[in-house]
C-alpha cells in the first residue's frame, strides 16, 4: 500500500513464446542453456514460510503492464484481476495470443498468491506510458513491466526511461526487467568510419549467430544527431560475394531517433553493417538484436529501458541450478555510471497450462515484484525507496565480490528480504 491512502521496443522474453510481432514490438527468445524443466529458486522453502506465517500480499495491488495481453480466465489469474484494460488497438486478451503477459502475472501471482493484481496492455510507448500512468494514478502499490525497449540509446533521455522515476516519487515501486542483450548489444561512436562504414575492431562486419528464423535488429543514436541519416544493413556471405538481405527503416512513432530490421534468416552465414555518413560525426550509437548474437558484441551497457531509468529495480536473470546469473542477461553499468542490474532473480519458471517454462530477465521481474509486494504486506508504511534498499541489502553475493555489474547486489532471497522477526525494511 501506498503510504498516501505494442513500438519501441522487445518484450524480454519467453521460451514458451514464439517470435512474433505486436506493433513494432516483437517477442524474444534468449538463447539460454540449461535443463527445459523447472530451475527451483534453493529458497524457494524461505517463500513458502513467508506465505505460512500469513505474509501473502494481502491488502497490496499491483499491476503488470505487458505487451501481448492476459488471459483473466488463466487458473493462476482467475479471482485475482481487480480491473484489466487495454491501451491502444486491440483487447486485454489480444485474440487468446496472450501467453507472455499471462505467464509473468502467473509467476507474480504465485509469489505474492493474495495481492490484487491491475492488468494493462498496450502497444506502443504512447500507450505504455499511458498504461503506467493509469496504474500509477489508481494508487497500485507495485507495477511491473516485463518488457524491454531495444531501441533506444539507453541514456535516460527517453519517455519510457523516465517513468519509474516519476512512479517512485509517487509512491509506487517500479520493477523492470534488465533485457537479453549480454551477446547481442554493441556500443561506440561514429568516429572510425571506412568508406561510410563503422569499423568493428579491423572490419565493417559484425557477424551474427543465432537459432531462430527470424531476426529483429535495432539501431539508435543520440539526440544531438538526430537530423544524420544512420542505418544497419543485413547480409547474407556466400563465398567472397555477399547479398543485402534488408536495411534498417527508421522508426516514426517514437521519441528518439532509430532504425530497425525485422527479416527472415534462411540459413547462412549473416552480418550487419552500419552505414552512415561519409566522414566521422562522433555520434553515439547503439547497436542491438533480442534475437542473436553478435561476434563483435560488449555485454558491458547492455541493459534495455525501462531499466535505464532512475528509480526502477533493474532485475537480472538468474539460473539458480547452474548457480550463475544467465549468459544472455544485460549487463550494466548505465550510460551515467549506475550499476543498471539491482539484483537477479531466478528465470526459469514453468506455468500451468504450458508445455514450456517462461525464461528470461522478464520472467525474474514478476518474482521480484511480488517480494515487493510481500514486503509491503508486512510493512505497508514502506517507501519505494525502503523497499528497493531491503531486497538489495539482503540479497546474497552471487557474483564477483561485492556489488557488480554483472548481479548487482545479488540474488534476492525471500526469507531475508522479510524478516518474520522484525518485518524491518531499512
Amino acid at each position: 500500500m501506498n503510504p498516501r491512502t505494442r513500438a519501441l521496443g522487445v518484450v524480454a522474453v519467453a521460451l514458451l513464446c514464439l517470435t512474433a510481432a505486436v506493433g513494432a514490438l516483437a517477442l524474444s527468445v534468449p538463447d539460454a542453456t540449461g535443463s527445459p524443466g523447472q530451475q527451483r529458486h534453493p529458497t524457494d522453502t524461505g517463500l513458502q514460510n513467508l506465505h505460512d506465517a500469513g505474509i501473502t500480499g494481502e491488502n497490496v495491488t499491483v499491476g503488470v503492464v505487458g505487451v501481448t495481453g492476459f488471459d483473466t480466465d488463466h487458473p493462476a489469474l482467475a479471482g485475482r484481476v481487480a480491473a484489466a484494460r487495454a491501451f491502444g488497438d486491440g483487447t486485454v486478451t489480444n485474440g487468446g495470443r496472450n501467453r507472455h503477459g499471462t505467464a509473468t502475472a502467473a509467476v507474480l501471482a504465485r509469489t505474492a498468491p493474495d495481492a490484487d493484481l491491475y492488468l494493462a496492455t498496450f502497444d506502443g510507448t504512447t500507450d505504455f506510458r499511458r498504461a503506467v500512468t493509469w496504474l500509477v494514478t489508481a494508487d497500485v502499490d507495485v507495477v511491473v513491466t516485463p518488457v524491454s525497449f531495444y531501441g533506444t540509446l539507453g541514456d535516460g533521455s527517453a519517455a519510457v526511461e523516465r517513468l519509474g522515476d516519476w512512479a517512485r516519487r509517487q509512491g509506487t515501486v517500479f520493477v523492470a526487467p534488465t533485457g537479453n542483450l549480454a551477446r547481442g548489444h554493441w556500443r561506440g561512436r561514429y568516429d572510425d568510419v571506412r568508406d561510410g562504414r563503422v569499423r568493428f575492431d579491423d572490419t565493417t562486419r559484425n557477424y551474427v549467430a543465432g537459432r531462430g528464423s527470424q531476426t529483429e535488429i535495432w539501431l539508435a543514436w543520440d539526440r544531438a544527431h538526430a537530423n544524420e541519416s544512420y542505418s544497419v544493413e543485413l547480409y547474407r556471405a556466400a563465398g567472397n560475394e555477399s547479398r543485402l538481405v534488408a536495411r534498417s527503416q527508421p522508426y516514426e512513432d517514437d521519441d528518439v531517433p532509430n532504425a530497425r530490421i525485422n527479416a527472415q534468416l534462411e540459413g547462412g552465414t549473416y552480418y550487419v553493417a552500419v552505414s552512415g555518413p561519409a566522414n566521422a560525426t562522433g555520434a553515439r550509437l547503439r547497436l542491438t538484436s533480442p534475437t542473436h548474437r553478435f561476434q563483435q558484441a560488449l555485454p558491458a551497457g547492455s541493459v534495455a529501458a525501462p531499466a535505464t531509468g532512475e528509480g526502477v529495480v533493474g532485475v537480472g536473470a538468474y539460473d539458480p541450478v547452474a548457480e550463475r546469473v544467465e549468459p544472455f542477461s544485460s549487463r550494466g553499468p548505465t550510460v551515467d555510471g549506475r550499476l543498471g542490474v539491482d539484483v537477479v532473480a531466478p528465470a526459469r519458471h514453468e506455468i500451468r497450462g504450458y508445455d514450456d517454462p517462461l525464461v528470461g530477465s522478464s520472467a525474474a521481474t514478476p518474482y521480484v515484484g511480488g517480494l515487493a509486494a510481500l514486503l509491503l504486506d508486512a510493512r505497508p508504511d514502506a517507501t519505494p525507496t525502503q523497499v528497493e534498499h531491503r531486497l538489495e541489502r539482503t540479497a546474497v553475493d552471487v557474483g564477483p565480490n561485492g556489488t557488480d555489474t554483472v548481479a548487482g547486489h545479488g540474488l534476492v532471497v525471500p526469507g531475508r528480504a522479510v524478516d518474520l522477526t522484525s518485518n524491518a525494511t531499512g
